[in-house]
C-alpha cells in the first residue's frame, strides 16, 4: 500500500509540489514535502540540513518511478526518505545490508529488518562481494560506504565485484552516485581500514574501469576545515568530515 504524500510527480522528469508550479528535477526545493513524510522518524529530519538530504537528492536526480537501490544501507536513513518519493509513483527501493555487516552487529540486523517492513521497500542481505541486485535500476547510491569494500577483512577484489555488479543490475543510462569521506590525494587504500576515509582518485580509477562514465561531482558535502587525517569517529571531526560526491552513468 502506498503512502499518500503532499508530493506528486509527473511521469518523465517534472515535480510539482502542492499549488507550486513544476520545476526540474534537479531543484533541491521539489523535495521538501517527502521530506516531511510520516515514514521518515523526526530524528532523520533534525539531521537533513547537516546531510544537506535536499541537495543530495537532487544531484543524483532521483524521481518516483526510479527502481532505487540503497547499498550498504547502515542504520537506513536514505533507504526512508527514498521510500518517501517512490510513494506516489510507480518506482521501488531495494535496499543491500551485506551479511557481514548483519552478522557484526545487531543493530545492521534490525535495519535491514526495518527497511523491509516499509511499503515499496525490499531489504535483502548477501555477502559484500555479491551484491543480489536485480536487473533494470535506474539508480544505484551509496552514502559514506564505499570506503568498506576496502577494509582489511574484506578480499582484495571485492571493490572490483561490487562495481561490476552495480554495472550489471542498472539499465542502459542509469546512475551510480557515491558518497564518501575525502582522504588526501594519494593516501593509497589503507586508509579507507584506518580512518574510514578514501582518495576520490581511487574511487574514480575503479569506478571507471568497470565501465561507467563520470558525469557529475559536486562540493556541497565539502568541509575545508578538515584536515582528513583523523578517522572519521574520531570527536574532532565526527559528523563534520569534508565529503565528495560523485555521479557516474552507465553508458546507454
Amino acid at each position: 500500500m502506498r503512502r499518500s504524500l503532499i508530493l506528486a510527480v509527473s511521469a518523465a522528469v517534472l515535480i510539482t509540489v502542492g499549488g507550486f508550479a513544476s520545476a526540474p528535477i534537479q531543484d533541491p526545493a521539489v523535495y521538501a514535502s517527502v521530506l516531511a513524510a510520516d515514514v521518515r522518524p523526526q530524528a532523520d529530519r533534525d539531521r537533513d540540513a547537516a546531510r544537506h538530504t535536499a541537495e543530495v537528492l537532487a544531484f543524483a536526480q532521483v524521481g518516483p518511478d526510479d527502481k532505487i537501490g540503497d547499498m550498504i544501507i547502515g542504520g537506513g536513513f536514505w533507504t526512508r526518505v527514498f521510500a518517501g518519493i517512490v510513494a506516489n509513483g510507480s518506482g521501488e527501493v531495494i535496499a543491500w545490508q551485506p551479511a557481514e555487516f548483519v552478522g557484526f552487529q545487531a543493530s545492521y540486523a534490525e535495519a535491514i529488518a526495518a527497511a523491509d517492513a516499509l511499503d515499496d521497500v525490499s531489504g535483502i542481505q548477501s555477502p559484500i562481494g555479491a551484491p543480489e541486485l536485480p536487473a533494470g535500476m535506474d539508480l544505484i547510491f551509496t552514502n559514506q560506504n564505499y570506503h568498506d569494500l576496502h577494509l582489511r577483512p574484506f578480499g582484495t577484489d571485492t571493490a572490483e565485484m561490487v562495481n561490476a555488479a552495480v554495472f550489471a543490475a542498472l539499465k542502459p543510462g542509469g546512475r551510480y552516485v557515491i558518497i564518501d569521506h575525502y582522504a588526501r590525494s594519494g593516501a593509497g587504500l589503507g586508509v579507507a581500514d584506518s580512518l574510514h576515509r578514501i582518495d576520490i582518485a581511487d574511487v574514480r580509477r575503479e569506478v571507471e574501469a568497470a565501465g561507467f562514465v563520470l558525469e557529475a561531482e559536486s562540493d556541497v558535502l565539502k568541509n575545508d576545515t578538515d584536515p582528513m587525517t583523523a578517522n572519521v569517529f574520531d570527536a574532532s571531526i565526527r559528523g563534520h568530515t569534508s565529503q565528495f560526491m560523485l555521479r557516474f552513468r552507465k553508458p546507454a
